[in-house]
């Protein structure tokens, strides 16, 4: 599938500011399954400093200054994506649960070290006991990883309720776990403990989800919104992307835009100002499937 995406963010500021230093992760990663065709970043005011880098984990980011009086920011990230089905698990992972702990704990293998950085506690992300009982059920004795992944995601699924407004980007796991209730950064930061409660790895995957509207409804303009799942080490086969909010697998209606230990480090645009008293934050999403031939949308 290819996706045209633009992901707007406008701040609005009640008083002038002179000076703000950003830093974006909104530009698509390259991936196994996903190719990034076409990126532009344009921002107003213009920056006097617009750089480029690849991060510690391999995501772009943009960091910009803008150095002149300004009331207000907008910020446009324009991409064109496409990206290659998942294959299924069916079959092909065999290694048990157990299995994969033993060897992210004392394995050697490059690909093994790399990922055993996501076994450990993060900002976001700590060790909890509740959590690991939480998650046991899922993991029964010699029951391949993912299957017990599948499981586990279907049950946050089943047992959490998706709801708006009643989280922030702070809100700690064990507050959404006692809830029952959050949105889909939550329960990947819920998942993710789970995992790592349990000695396995899982890292954050921050991006967008293809929607429809309701049935008889138009496609509304900027509806869209950003997306996060999660992805799990399956030693030597790789990562098995999984959606707690959707109850599955992570597939080609899924565009990643960076991963990481978790949403501290990709949140798609933060930064620092001088001034800005009384300001409000406008985000509008496109996510528009792109047949051969489409225009890109404007």
């Amino acid at each position: 599938m290819r996706y045209e995406i633009v992901h707007l963010t406008e701040y609005s500021y009640g008083e002038a500011v002179p000076l703000c230093h950003n830093v974006a992760r909104l530009r698509p990663r390259e991936t196994d399954r996903q190719t990034c065709l076409r990126h532009d970043l344009i921002v107003s005011p213009t920056p006097l400093v617009f750089r480029e880098r690849i991060d510690f984990f391999g995501n772009p980011v943009t960091s910009f200054s803008v150095q002149n009086t300004h009331l207000s920011l907008s910020v446009t990230a324009r991409s064109e994506v496409e990206v290659q089905p998942a294959p299924g698990p069916s079959g092909l992972f065999p290694m048990t649960w157990e299995e994969a702990t033993g060897i992210l704990a004392s394995g050697v293998d490059p690909g093994v070290r790399l990922a055993r950085q996501f076994v450990f506690e993060s900002p976001q992300i700590p060790h909890q006991s509740v959590l690991a009982d939480y998650a046991r059920p899922s993991f029964a004795p010699g029951r391949s990883l993912p299957e017990a992944l599948l499981d586990l995601t279907g049950r946050i699924h089943s047992d959490f309720r998706f709801e708006k407004g009643c989280t922030s980007v702070g809100t700690p796991v064990l507050e959404v776990f006692q809830a029952r209730q959050g949105v889909c950064q939550d329960f990947a930061h819920l998942e993710i403990a789970c995992l790592r409660s349990m000695g396995l790895a899982g890292r954050y995957v921050s991006g967008y989800i293809v929607t429809e509207p309701p049935p008889g409804q138009p496609r509304q303009v900027g509806a869209d919104a950003s997306h996060a799942w999660v992805s799990a080490f399956v030693p030597g086969t790789g990562w098995m992307d999984v959606d707690p909010t959707q109850g599955g697998i992570a597939d080609e209606n899924h565009i990643t835009v960076a991963w990481a230990r978790d949403y501290d480090d990709v949140a798609p645009l933060k930064g620092i100002l001088l001034g800005g008293q009384q300001q409000s934050l406008r985000v509008a999403v496109d996510v528009i499937p792109v047949a051969d031939g489409d225009v890109s949308p404007t």
